[in-house]
């Protein structure tokens, strides 16, 4: 006898941000979809991977919010990550295999100088077990399959390295980095600096540009919670934008905005609060657009050459009556 379907839970259009503390052995999509499904989303998506190996700050973006994700694409992000010193393995991590061990033989002085040699604009080739693609195909397949193409070096940029613990074989430290750097290629390099080689067990990404773990929940804690409290979890959609200039615009200027209509800095009312944004000496500025009468969000915009051009538009923006 055919089993009676389940009626479908209704979905809703929900808009904001959820920082979210990824745990261990979890894809990113695994976690958005748990997520997703408490939450009764109709549209989310997370602003860039974090492997299973790795565990912290995931940002996911419910509704209007997914169209600045890719904002969080771009921006720099903060790790804590610990290496072990003295083995090699095939991943620079330790689902790999062992490639070659070596005696540590170094101290806090000769670790500290070798991550001096990482900091400001360096060159690095990604690793094989990453998910890039060559010819359409990433090339983890190319591993798996055990052959190795040629990879060329990548600029990247360290802003921050500082050492935080050191327990031989084990050390500890922090990196802030721009987008595309491989954290466990960093610590394969700085293994290699040191002469005993290294590879990466463990990592926790504790900030993603301004956003940090300060306020992140778990998907155990949001599983505990009643609809409204997990609710109240969510940030606004601009939390994803906090870093750019604001720029505030009356009832009037707002509408054209909405229509996609560009708009010149210097006949704005002075409502438009953010000198730097009017300023044409900023050349090329990314601003976030409010209404004044509101404070509703409308989208992100251009400042440039005197002119406000609209890039992304919140569709669903009420207007006050």
């Amino acid at each position: 006898m055919k089993q009676p379907q389940r009626p479908r839970v209704p979905r809703r259009a929900l808009d904001g941000v959820l920082l979210l503390d990824k745990g261990l052995g979890l894809t990113s999509n695994d976690a958005l979809v748990r997520a997703k499904r408490l939450f009764l989303a109709q549209k989310a998506g997370h602003t860039g991977t974090l492997d299973p190996l790795a565990s912290g700050l995931l940002p996911l973006c419910f509704g209007e919010a997914t169209k600045f994700s890719q904002d969080l694409l771009e921006a720099d992000k903060t790790y804590e990550a610990t290496m072990r010193l003295g083995i090699r393995t095939s991943t620079a991590d330790a689902e790999g295999e062992v490639l070659k061990t070596c005696a540590v033989q170094v101290g806090a002085a000769e670790i500290e100088a070798a991550l001096a040699g990482f900091r400001g604009p360096i060159l690095q080739v990604p690793p094989m077990h990453s998910a890039l693609k060559r010819d359409g195909k990433p090339l983890y397949e190319y591993a798996r399959a055990g052959q190795v193409v040629e990879r060329a070096a990548r600029a990247v940029t360290i802003h921050a390295l500082d050492l935080l613990r050191v327990a031989l074989p084990d050390v500890t430290f922090r990196v802030t980095c721009s987008k595309g750097t491989y954290v466990r290629t960093l610590a394969e390099d700085i293994g290699a600096a040191l002469g005993c080689g290294a590879h990466l067990v463990a990592l926790r990404r504790t900030g993603v540009g301004a956003l940090t773990l300060e306020h992140a929940v778990t998907l155990e804690t949001l599983e505990q919670m009643d609809a409204a409290a997990r609710d109240a979890c969510l940030r606004p959609v601009d939390a994803l934008l906090s870093t750019f200039p604001a720029v505030r615009l009356g009832a009037d200027e707002a509408k054209r905005f909405l229509h996609g209509q560009r708009l010149r800095l210097s006949e704005l009312p002075p409502i438009c609060a953010d000198d730097a944004a009017r300023d044409d000496a900023v050349g090329d500025a990314r601003v976030r657009v409010y209404r004044e009468e509101d404070g509703a969000l409308l989208g992100v915009a251009r400042a440039a050459n005197g002119v406000l051009a609209p890039e992304r538009l919140i569709v669903s923006t009420p207007t006050p009556v």
